[in-house]
């Protein structure tokens, strides 16, 4: 992989991280549990909405999580590389899931394990 090609994942990843960092505001917005406001059907709605929002806010953690972990292997010149069979990861795969650790054929083997 060329220095060219790093920067430009290296950018890909910035930028989506930067995206999921201005959404960090979310647990703010999120209401409080039990705080009673409306009927019991505005009450059940504000619940999930809450629910939905958690859950998001964790994949988004998650997320940022892997795009840091994949700036670390651009630092460490390990990026591109399958951490389960060592070949490199398609230019494909790495446009579309610029954070990928495995090439495709390991990840539908390790997801086909679940």
């Amino acid at each position: 992989m060329t220095k060219g090609d790093l920067l430009h994942y290296k950018n890909l990843l910035l930028v989506k991280q930067k995206e999921l960092s201005a959404n960090g505001g979310l647990v703010a917005s999120i209401s409080t549990a039990g705080e009673a406001r409306g009927d019991s059907l505005d009450i059940a709605a504000s619940e999930a909405h809450s629910a939905i929002h958690i859950r998001l806010k964790e994949s988004d953690s998650k997320l940022l999580r892997a795009i840091e972990n994949a700036l670390t292997r651009i630092r460490q010149e390990k990026f591109g590389i399958c951490e389960e069979c060592g070949q490199p990861i398609s230019k494909a795969r790495l446009e579309a899931v610029p954070w990928a650790r495995h090439c495709r054929d390991c990840k539908e083997r390790l997801d086909s394990r679940k």
